[in-house]
C-alpha cells in the first residue's frame, strides 16, 4: 500500500507549506494570566504542537532542543 499525497502544514515562523512527514513538530509552552495582583489571579499553562520546515528549525535550534530533551528523559529513567 502507498501513502499517497502527505498532508500539509504550514511553518509558523515563516509560512511555508511543507509537507507534513517533512516538518519538525516541537510542543511550545503557552501560559496565560489575568495579571491581576490579588489571590483572584487565575494562570492558566498548556502546551501547543507548533510546526516549523526544516530551516526555520535549524536557524531557532529546535533540534538541540529535541536533542537535550531526550538526554534529559533518559536520565530520569535510570
Amino acid at each position: 500500500m502507498s501513502r499517497g499525497k502527505e498532508t500539509t502544514v504550514h511553518c509558523d515562523q515563516c509560512g511555508r507549506a511543507v509537507p507534513r512527514n517533512k516538518g519538525v513538530m516541537f510542543d511550545k509552552p503557552v501560559s496565560f494570566n489575568t495579571g491581576m495582583q490579588n489571590t483572584n489571579d487565575v494562570r492558566f499553562f498548556e502546551r501547543r504542537k507548533v510546526w516549523y520546515c526544516i530551516s526555520c528549525a535549524k536557524h531557532r535550534g529546535i533540534f538541540e532542543k529535541k536533542k537535550r530533551l531526550a538526554i534529559d528523559r533518559a536520565k530520569k529513567m535510570l
